[in-house]
């Protein structure tokens, strides 16, 4: 018998933690899909009642007793509509990463996650078993085969619900945004269709979550593997779908199909995403930051008021005797351009205190880094005072290339709670740069057209200690998130002696960036969950 079966996405920010919060927005959202959109289901992400990824919460008694009592309300509330939720599945002293399908008092099924990622940012075996079974339930006659997220990225499970007689497939996922990721899991999705001839419904988590963002960018393939809905990225929202069944063979309806981000406007939708979630869920009032008139700050001061509003960031210009007065203007035109507040505390006061204080101890040393790194930390003690005395959280400014190669001041201009642009590379700075003036213009074009340079001594310019940034970002790509060795990247055309400093920067730098605040994963290798290099290693690049 020919029938139809309507699908609601629940593309949701879901709070890491939050058991009682996360069963009141599926039991609110059920009824929405049910009341509004007429749906006969409602796809909710993966482990939707703990958020994702929950971590060691998961060893913690109480979340074991929050998910059963929410399993419970999910139980009694959820009516009228099927409900497919994940949830930590705890079986004496074994946890399954499972979700459920639940209506009207009934559990249709319940299915365990058989694919357990352990690469990159993921460590689910720390944590689960993997389960065994197919997942396979009928709802209005219709055969529907749950998978979550890894499932889709193996042959075996999607081959297993084909044979088991599945005539669709639903996958629940908590996949991370990276750059061009989208186009990875969905070419994946079109492998499974080939190999087991049914249409496909994924959906994707939405929210940030410390360093992850996940990004949403659910879709619909069908049997053929064409994408016939795509849902907004970094947006909120209940998406129906409907599936047509003629002759036992399901075909998803064309629905809306969102274009393609281009790369800028993807990853900064990334960052302020990320950034506002990690205010938000901490419950901080605004943030600070020091704004200095070169690119970084600029760009990441853009990212906060995008993300939380020009209201809630305070901006602090803290000039030394290096200080440019270019520096001084474009910092107070931008500030001025996007209003917010801007205080000016000049740090030589501060500097010269601390350099005669220290004056018997430094006796007969010539002046170097240290006295470079004594004016960030000045500025490092001014910002983590108006952090304390006002409750904002200070953002960092610093970009990968300079936190690859430790071009960067432990407690001076690292000192602070969130990182935005920690995983963006100098040239990416510059590109998103240019993205979001083309939106409207916040940055000023002097600071994007300068050299860059620290000011912490006379004419200073980053190339002073760095190759430029064109080639130090092409080496570093390929060490990082491609593991060559020196003579590979080498091969590739890269001054050895060049490729081989800029690597022994990176290994002795590992101390720092370990001691770096978090911030936003939006490259295929960022530091933190991504990169566990040992701080004390012998080993010597070849």
């Amino acid at each position: 018998m020919d029938t139809s079966l309507r699908i609601a996405l629940a593309q949701l920010n879901i709070p890491v933690g939050d058991v009682d919060g996360n069963t009141e927005r599926v039991i609110k959202a059920a009824k929405d899909a049910r009341d509004r959109l007429s749906a006969d289901l409602v796809m909710f992400p993966e482990l939707t009642l703990t958020g994702y990824p929950p971590e060691d919460l998961l060893f913690h008694a109480g979340v074991r007793r929050q998910v059963s009592d929410g399993l419970a309300r999910l139980t009694a509330e959820v009516t009228g509509i099927a409900a497919l939720t994940g949830y930590p599945e705890y079986e004496d002293h074994t946890i399954y990463n499972a979700c459920c399908v639940l209506r009207d008092g009934e559990v249709l099924l319940n299915y365990r996650k058989r694919e357990l990622p352990n690469y990159k940012v993921f460590d689910e075996k720390r944590y689960f078993k993997p389960g065994v079974a197919t997942g396979l339930f009928d709802l209005k006659g219709i055969r529907v085969a749950t998978l979550i997220c890894e499932d889709i990225w193996q042959p075996a499970p999607a081959l297993a619900a084909k044979a088991a007689g599945a005539q669709l497939i639903v996958v629940i996922n908590g996949s991370p945004y990276s750059l061009n990721y989208q186009q990875r899991r969905e070419a994946v999705v079109r492998e499974r269709i080939i190999e087991v001839g049914l249409p496909v419904v994924y959906l994707n988590l939405l929210g940030g979550q410390d360093e992850l963002v996940f990004d949403g960018n659910s879709f619909v393939m069908n049997a053929r593997g064409e994408v016939t809905q795509r849902m907004p990225p970094f947006q909120e929202g209940l998406f129906p779908v409907d599936i047509d069944v003629r002759d036992g063979v399901a075909e998803p309806r064309p629905g809306h199909i969102e274009s393609p981000s281009a790369e800028e406007a993807s990853v900064y939708s990334a960052l302020v995403l990320g950034v506002r979630d990690y205010v938000e869920k901490h419950g901080f009032p605004g943030v600070v930051l020091g704004l200095s008139g070169g690119i970084d700050s600029a760009l990441t001061l853009a990212i906060a008021v995008d993300a939380i509003g020009a209201e809630r960031v305070h901006t602090v210009m803290m000039p030394s005797q290096y200080t440019s007065q270019l520096s001084l203007d474009e910092a107070a035109a931008q500030a001025q351009q996007l209003g917010v507040r801007y205080d000016v505390i000049p740090i030589t006061g501060m500097f010269d205190a601390v350099k005669a204080a220290l004056k018997d101890v430094f006796a007969g040393e010539k002046p170097d880094t240290t006295e470079e790194n004594i004016q960030a930390r000045c500025r490092g003690i001014l910002l983590m005072a108006i952090s304390n005395k006002q409750g904002k959280m200070v953002l960092t400014t610093g970009n990968k290339s300079e936190m690859s190669v430790g071009y960067a001041t432990l407690y001076g201009d690292m000192a602070g709670g969130f990182a935005p642009i920690k995983d963006c590379s100098k040239l990416m700075v510059y590109r998103l740069a240019r993205y979001r003036n083309s939106r409207s213009m916040v940055i000023p074009q002097r600071v994007i057209d300068r050299p860059p340079s620290a000011e912490l001594r006379p004419d200073q310019k980053d190339t002073d200690s760095l190759p430029p940034y064109e080639i130090l970002d092409a080496i570093l790509e390929l060490f990082i998130e491609s593991d060559l060795s020196v003579d590979e990247i080498a091969a590739r055309g890269y001054d050895r002696a060049v490729v081989g400093r800029i690597l022994q920067m990176v290994k002795r730098n590992e101390y720092k960036r370990r001691q770096a605040p978090p911030g936003i994963r939006v490259s295929n290798r960022a530091f933190g969950r991504d990169w566990r290099y040992p701080i004390t290693s012998g080993y010597k690049s070849q």
